[in-house]
């Protein structure tokens, strides 16, 4: 252990929230990005890989708390896991609707399920599994504050902005846990740059192969209400913040909580009632 690392300043106590989420009242159309085809699809395509990942995740961290002493750190540790457990199932939920528009991700799932988990983490150590996860919890964290800040939470059916705003703000609460667990267990800089290349790799290898395939689905479906991006529209995506994102983590003085977004969302959960103004 790293006697030196402790929790991240004024760690907050972690609360798994039931969001409260409704994705039949009303019906949550095939194209519920605000019409637009492919900026739906792109977030479809993480959306299903968030429930296994996330329970990876959580697999991750856990797998070291006996080895923490620190009784806030071990808390932050069973909130993640909290969080992390209630987001994965509602993704779930929301696949399920993607299935009644008519696609079909039991072979990409399988496909999915054998390279990343039976295959990658059966081989990896504890120690290269963490380093991966504290990367990937630095992407998604980058991903939530740009999804509360770009106002296009607020240009998707009800039900999904709901989704998405509750899970950014999570991401953003608990941004540091993974980090702060490795820097206690395994600090070493080399170990959290194999993390940060290994989480590249995979994340943005299994986004872009469900995004192929649903586009592939999507075109033999029968024709739904939709419209064209804008230049504008197209210019926005997440290859921005991948490549900021590796910058910043590969800075040897890096911390989550070098960037202070606690108060966005506070302000997020506040907006959804789960947090009192």
């Amino acid at each position: 252990m790293n006697p030196d690392a402790t929790p991240s300043a004024e760690a907050r106590p972690l609360r798994p929230r039931a969001p409260g989420l409704s994705f039949t009242d009303p019906p949550v159309p095939r194209y519920w990005f605000d019409g637009l085809r492919h900026a739906t699809l792109l977030v479809d395509a993480v959306n299903l890989l968030f429930p296994k990942g996330e329970r990876f995740f959580v697999r991750s961290v856990v797998h070291y708390l006996p080895r923490i002493e620190d009784a806030s750190l071990r808390a932050q540790v069973r909130g993640f896991a909290g969080q992390e457990g209630k987001h994965a199932k509602a993704h779930e939920d929301f696949a399920a609707v993607m299935e009644t528009h008519g696609y079909r991700m039991e072979s990409f799932m399988r496909w999915y399920q054998r390279i990343a988990y039976d295959t990658v983490e059966r081989a990896a150590p504890p120690a290269l599994r963490l380093a991966t996860t504290a990367a990937c919890e630095h992407f998604t964290a980058m991903l939530a504050e740009e999804a509360l800040t770009e106002g296009f939470l607020e240009k998707m059916h009800p039900a999904m902005g709901r989704l998405l705003r509750w899970h950014a703000a999570e991401e953003i609460e608990h941004k540091a846990v993974a980090f702060d667990v490795l820097r206690l267990v395994a600090p070493g800089y080399p170990l959290r740059l194999a993390g940060l290349g290994l989480a590249t790799t995979l994340l943005g290898g299994f986004w872009v192969a469900a995004l192929v395939d649903l586009h592939r689905q999507d075109a033999k479906l029968p024709p739904a209400p939709s419209r064209e991006a804008t230049a504008e529209e197209l210019a926005k995506g997440p290859l921005g913040v991948f490549v900021r994102g590796i910058l910043d983590y590969a800075r040897p003085s890096f911390h989550p909580d070098d960037q202070d977004n606690r108060a966005l969302a506070a302000a997020a959960l506040q907006q959804l009632g789960l947090e009192p103004s």
